[in-house]
């Protein structure tokens, strides 16, 4: 996977963008990043927010060892796999968007 399709994987998969990388956020405070990818020019770091506010990298690959997997579209070699608090946060991000999204005036 290349720069692109992992943006593209991460805006459909309940990523934002924050400060210019692909974030989750906490669910009690959907503006401020705890989770982000750093896309740099030849590879892809995991970064995770500390409690005292410092970024530190959880993994990282280079983007031609990144792949998506043929089941999940999840991408392989990044450590989504192998630590389960990144897919519930994940999800808790993508149900807090379609729930956004369903907001609205009620139907008359």
């Amino acid at each position: 996977m290349d720069k692109d399709e992992l943006t593209r994987w991460a805006l459909a998969n309940g990523w934002q963008m924050i400060a210019g990388c692909p974030s989750l956020t906490k669910p009690s405070s959907p503006k401020e990043a705890i989770v982000r990818m750093v896309l740099k020019a030849t590879v892809v770091n995991l970064e995770a927010k500390k409690p005292a506010g410092k970024w530190e990298r959880v993994s990282g690959a280079p983007y031609g060892k990144i792949e998506a997997d043929p089941e999940t579209g999840l991408p392989r070699g990044l450590g989504f796999e192998t630590i389960p608090s990144f897919s519930m946060l994940m999800q808790d991000n993508k149900d807090r968007q379609v729930f956004a999204r369903m907001t609205g005036a009620p139907r008359a």
